[in-house]
C-alpha cells in the first residue's frame, strides 16, 4: 500500500470513526505492539477497566474489548487512540516510523505509559517519528487535567520508581497534540485488576479517572 493510499485510508476511517460516534456506535482503542524488547504486553487488565470505567461513568460507548495491533500494520489506521506501555526497550523500524507518523499527523492519537524504564527509548523513537517537533511538558492548568475529573496538580502519582513528580510531556504537530507520554505516575498499573498490584480503591480510582480524562480529551477537546 501506497503512503498515499494509507493517507486516504485513514481520512475515511476518521471521518467514519466521527460517524460512528454521532450515531452512538462503539468505537474501539488498542495496544501497540512493538519491537526491542520491551514487554509491550505488560497490564493486561488495565485498559478492559479503563473501558469498563468510561462507559459506566462517562457513557463513551466504547468497545469493550480492545485490539493489540502492530506499530508497523496499516490496520493501525482503525483505531483513533492506541496505547503503550511495559518496560525497556522500544524500537521503531523505518517502515514503523512512517506508518505512525502517517496515522498521527492524519487524525491518531498515542498514548505512552511509562510503567518504568521506557523514558529514554519512547521519547527518543518518538524524535525520529517527529525530528521537527520537540516534547513540551505539560503545564498543570492544560485542560488534559480538567475534563470530567480536575487533576489541579496534574498527573496523580500512582507507584513510586525514583521518587520523582509526575510529568506528562507531548508532542504537537500543527497545533493538535498527537502524543502523549505519562511519566513517574503509572497509570496502566493503576488501571489493573485492583489485587494486581494491591493499590487502594482511591488510587485506583484516581487512575481510572485521569486515563478517562485523557480519552475525553482526545475524542472531544483534541
Amino acid at each position: 500500500m501506497t503512503h498515499t493510499a494509507i493517507y486516504r485510508r485513514l481520512l475515511g476511517v476518521i471521518l467514519l470513526t466521527l460517524c460512528s460516534c454521532s450515531a452512538h456506535a462503539q468505537t474501539q482503542i488498542a495496544l501497540l505492539k512493538y519491537n526491542g524488547g520491551g514487554d509491550w504486553y505488560a497490564n493486561p487488565t488495565s485498559l478492559t477497566n479503563l473501558i469498563g470505567f468510561c462507559n459506566s461513568q462517562l457513557n463513551m460507548n466504547l468497545n469493550p474489548q480492545y485490539a493489540t495491533i502492530d506499530v508497523g500494520s496499516a490496520d493501525i489506521l482503525n483505531y483513533p487512540f492506541v496505547h503503550i506501555t511495559g518496560h525497556g526497550n522500544i524500537v521503531f523500524s523505518p517502515q514503523d516510523i512512517d506508518n505512525l507518523r502517517t496515522y498521527l499527523v492524519s487524525g491518531g492519537f498515542l498514548h505512552i505509559d511509562d510503567n518504568y524504564g521506557l523514558k529514554e527509548f519512547a521519547m527518543a523513537q518518538m524524535q525520529k517519528v517527529f525530528p521537527e517537533e520537540k516534547w513540551v511538558e505539560l503545564p498543570y492548568s492544560h485542560p488534559i487535567f480538567h475534563q470530567k475529573y480536575d487533576f489541579p496538580h496534574g498527573l496523580p502519582k500512582i507507584h513510586e520508581h525514583d521518587n520523582m513528580p509526575p510529568k506528562a510531556f507531548a508532542i504537537f504537530h500543527e497545533g493538535r497534540m498527537v502524543c502523549l507520554f505519562t511519566w513517574e505516575c503509572d497509570l496502566g498499573d493503576g488501571w489493573e485488576d485492583i489485587d494486581v498490584h494491591n493499590d487502594s480503591p482511591a488510587s485506583h480510582l484516581k487512575a481510572l479517572q485521569m486515563g478517562a480524562n485523557i480519552l475525553q480529551f482526545v475524542f472531544n477537546k483534541n
